[in-house]
């Protein structure tokens, strides 16, 4: 499909899985009456809280809430990009970090697991280290749709230019991110980075992000985002819960690829 609308959905998730779950699928449908027709959410859409209750929130894939995502897809009849959720995997302790897509009968077409963790020590100030409760990932995941080729990443990923530049090596349009990122590093990065990654990798991004509070008190960003392969911010979400969309149009991808031809230019490897 040469032109359709895309939707970034804003939420402000807390522990409460089942609303979580309930009001994602209110915004799906919400996006889909807005005529989108691929619509992604945010990073730990279905459930967020304190590392020791992680364990207790895993679930198999499928599993309820990729049951519940699958069936609002169908419902809506769009390509649905599920975020992330807590995976278990038997065998492993830790859950992984795991984006699904969904296409518009509910067929689950491609699931990521978040390949980069945040950790980070510093005394007096913070200390965060997903890597005791969560696995990290191997692969890189591109899926074919109608809609054209989904490039998949969740948060943190967006600090690793080299995982986008293989992304698009395999054929990636439009490069998706659901994230949570804090109001800190935000503030100071978060447009920056979507940017770029869509101007070195000549895509277009789709970057939902939290609107609430983390788990360990801190702000997050909001402001999700949908970028051009030009680089121009198309939709902006702001602070809160909201919905944004905007155009795809692969045709004019394709002339930006053509007319500035820097990924047929690069000699380094992917």
């Amino acid at each position: 499909m040469e032109r359709f609308i895309a939707a970034a959905v804003q939420m402000a998730s807390g522990p409460d899985r089942a609303a979580n779950v309930t009001r994602a699928s209110a915004f799906v449908r919400e996006a889909a009456a807005r005529g989108a027709q691929l619509v992604v959410l945010p990073e730990v859409f279905a459930w967020r809280g304190p590392r020791s209750g992680e364990a207790a929130h895993m679930e198999p894939i499928p599993g309820p809430t990729s049951e519940a995502m699958a069936a609002v897809a169908r419902e809506a009849r769009v390509h649905l990009c599920a975020g992330s959720f807590l995976e278990a995997v038997s065998g492993e302790p830790r859950a992984y970090n795991t984006s699904c897509v969904f296409d518009p009968t509910g067929r689950l077409l491609a699931r990521y697991r978040k390949l980069h963790l945040f950790d980070v020590d510093l005394p007096g100030r913070v200390s965060v280290r997903e890597s005791e409760t969560r696995a990290p990932g191997s692969d890189l995941v591109t899926v074919a749709t109608a809609l054209g080729t989904l490039g998949m990443s969740i948060c943190y990923d967006l600090r690793f230019p080299e995982l986008y530049r293989g992304l698009a090596a395999r054929g990636a349009e439009i490069l998706l991110v659901p994230s949570a990122f804090t109001f800190f590093t935000g503030a100071a990065h978060w447009q920056i980075l979507c940017r770029a990654r869509a101007v070195e990798n000549q895509c277009y991004v789709i970057a939902p992000d939290q609107g609430g509070t983390s788990p360990h008190g801190f702000p997050d960003y909001g402001d999700s985002l949908i970028v051009d392969p030009w680089g121009r911010v198309l939709a902006r979400a702001g602070e809160g819960e909201a919905v944004v969309t905007a155009e795809i149009d692969r045709a004019y991808l394709a002339r930006v690829r053509r007319e500035l031809p820097s990924l047929a230019h690069r000699r380094l490897p992917a």
